[in-house]
């Protein structure tokens, strides 16, 4: 009975190989049938099938091998690209090869001549595989739902939808920077992503208290070129409590708040993806707890918002289709994505047109090279600031943005007549962070600050 899937060259001959010692060893009769077998399977005529089996069954090397369509130049081309977009997926650098190019050439990173300009717009994606394989993917460990809180009965819990259709629906979430150990106050990165059009932002905090929390995100959304209309967090104690409940009722009263649902972690599956790639690919499992850590990382994090807003494309899933169990191989879903951009240009297709120039005006500004090369270059310094000390105590004051904004924090820290507000310049070269301690607080409200 004939296969339904044809077989590929390879499988062909490894085929052939299997029958032909039972091919050999037969009598006439039974040849016969072996070839009516072998020619069912491999589509063969069956003279074709005596004259392979009468030698060595061994697939012949091509007498005139193909000639490379695409020559050095391209190969020089593809590498610097690769590296400016931070060593993603072909499927994810070829649509935007071009346009990546272009923005090179302006900033005078690469020579961009119409013919090589032809060859970039012609290269498929296997073509670009071949030259740049693909990074591993790394995979993170998720920690238990937590228990769940009395906020919760009051906030909707579901999945925001990938294919929702206008941005500003907001998934946020915590990584930790506490190396080894998990005592004693240490940095956070608070990320938000948008579902719509993937556009993210990053904020490092010392500690998790409402004051801190409460502040980058005053930061971030004054970041975002849109406004915001939903935030959707786990259910960490630090998102759902008093504080920052009602910090968001007197803010910014139009945003709506979800959660996701306690057990159910794919409910924020986007943004914990990009903890993944954009948080731990950088810091890795360092620990960070200073001040001036937490200020020097907030400049990567600036650098980083133009990045990969602005610059490095990303894929969106369009559709899944379950594909069924063969012999080959098990069940499967098939997850189709549409062709890679980055957020600003998926941003666009929402926006007005009459919004577009200052976006697309500032994408001009950014020298892809130069900006990705000052994000690796100042995380080697970030690295090579101490943390904190047995004896120190550090200030979270000092990490704040607008500490204008909270005036009832700041009388209770003590720190209205005896610390200025924080210098925003930082040192060139890493120094050990002077300490500066506060009023001590007891209770419920000193857990409110610190």
């Amino acid at each position: 009975m004939a296969t339904d899937k044809k077989m590929t060259i390879d499988e062909r001959y490894q085929y052939l190989r299997r029958m032909q010692t039972r091919y050999k060893r037969a009598d006439r009769k039974t040849q016969t049938q072996l070839l009516n077998e072998m020619e069912r399977h491999t589509h063969l005529h069956r003279k074709s099938l005596i004259r392979l089996l009468g030698h060595e069954v061994q697939r012949q090397p091509r007498r005139r091998e193909r000639s490379k369509k695409y020559g050095p130049e391209v190969d020089a081309a593809l590498l610097l690209i690769w590296q400016v977009l931070d060593y993603i997926c072909p499927e994810r650098i070829t649509p935007n090869l071009v346009s990546t190019a272009e923005l090179l050439a302006q900033h005078q990173e690469l020579s961009l001549p119409p013919p090589l300009r032809q060859q970039l717009e012609q290269i498929s994606i296997s073509s670009v595989r071949r030259h740049l394989p693909p990074q591993p993917l790394a995979h993170r460990r998720r920690k238990p739902t937590a228990p769940p809180n009395r906020y919760q009965q009051a906030i909707p819990a579901y999945r925001i939808p990938r294919d929702i259709d206008e941005p500003g629906h907001f998934e946020l979430d915590l990584v930790h920077h506490c190396g080894d150990t998990t005592s004693g106050e240490y940095i956070y990165t608070l990320q938000i992503l948008d579902v719509a059009t993937g556009w993210s932002g990053r904020r490092a905090i010392l500690g998790r208290s409402y004051l801190v929390v409460a502040d980058a995100l005053h930061y971030l959304f004054q970041q975002l070129p849109f406004p915001v209309r939903e935030v959707h967090p786990d259910n960490g104690s630090e998102f759902l409590n008093t504080h920052l409940l009602t910090f968001f009722k007197q803010e910014y009263p139009a945003v709506k708040l979800s959660r996701s649902r306690p057990g159910h972690p794919n409910d924020n599956r986007l943004v914990e993806q990009k903890n993944a790639t954009l948080v731990r690919d950088y810091l890795g499992d360092r620990r960070f707890d200073t001040v001036v850590q937490t200020r020097f990382l907030n400049t990567i994090y600036d650098k980083m918002h133009d990045y990969y807003n602005y610059i490095q494309p990303v894929m969106k899933q369009i559709a899944t289709e379950w594909l069924p169990a063969t012999d080959e191989r098990p069940g499967r879903i098939k997850r189709t994505h549409d062709d890679a951009q980055p957020p600003v240009l998926r941003l666009c297709a929402y926006l007005k047109p009459k919004q577009h120039p200052p976006l697309l005006d500032h994408r001009a500004t950014i020298n892809p090279l130069q900006l990705r090369a000052a994000i690796y270059h100042n995380l080697e310094h970030l690295f090579a600031y101490p943390n904190s000390t047995a004896d120190e105590v550090q200030d979270i004051f000092q990490t704040l943005v607008n500490p204008d904004a909270f005036p009832a924090a700041r009388a209770a820290l003590g720190v209205v007549d005896t610390v200025d507000k924080p210098n925003r310049g930082l040192p060139t070269v890493p120094t050990t962070p002077t300490a500066t301690t506060h009023a001590s607080l007891s209770g419920k409200e000193g857990a409110a600050f610190r």
